[in-house]
């Protein structure tokens, strides 16, 4: 079991944070947080088992943060998110307009006029207005390095099945301006 107890410590812990890291949704990053919490125990029980003070008292406090993660993701973050989608299925049969959760414009798959795109890193809104000015799109890469983010007017977009739809394809998509991750435009 001394054996074991290391190597099933380490797995735990890797696979949570590669969970956690890969911000794939909030159940998802919950799960996270419970696999994370297996990690903390069997550290632990090693600290226990070894008479190792400092190995023991950190993952005792690791463990109740793993269970704040737990209810924050989910718990609080799961039924937030559903209160949105609900919002969003009843407004359909409203009659005003059609609402969608902003939040969806930082995880959005990225359709064109003549097929899939990217994804929706983030979007830009008016303070005063409230309307999105425009979003960011992203292409390529591995888990952010390498992409290629470019600015996409909001008039050249829609949400529709938590998907986001530009009535542009690929080669306008192209063409389109492209930002650094950390100099958008002012307007």
């Amino acid at each position: 079991m001394t054996d074991i107890l290391p190597w099933a410590a380490t797995a735990a812990t890797v696979t949570a944070a590669f969970m956690t890291a890969s911000n794939l949704g909030s159940r998802i990053t919950g799960y996270g947080f419970v696999v994370f919490t297996v990690g903390s125990l069997c550290w632990l029980a090693i600290g226990v088992t070894t008479d190792q003070p400092a190995l023991l008292w950190t993952n005792v406090i690791l463990t109740a943060l793993n269970l704040f993660g737990i209810w924050r993701w989910l718990g609080r973050q799961a039924r937030v998110e559903k209160g949105t989608e609900a919002a969003a299925e009843a407004s359909e049969n409203d009659p005003g307009e059609t609402l969608f959760p902003v939040s969806l414009l930082t995880s959005a798959s990225v359709q064109g006029s003549d097929g899939p795109i990217g994804t929706c890193v983030d979007a830009m809104a008016g303070c005063d207005s409230g309307r999105i000015a425009y979003v960011g799109v992203s292409t390529g890469g591995v888990a952010g390095v390498g992409e290629t983010i470019r600015r996409i007017s909001w008039r050249r977009a829609r949400i529709d099945d938590a998907m986001l739809h530009l009535d542009l394809d690929v080669d306008e998509f192209d063409r389109a301006e492209r930002i650094e991750k950390d100099q958008w435009p002012a307007h």
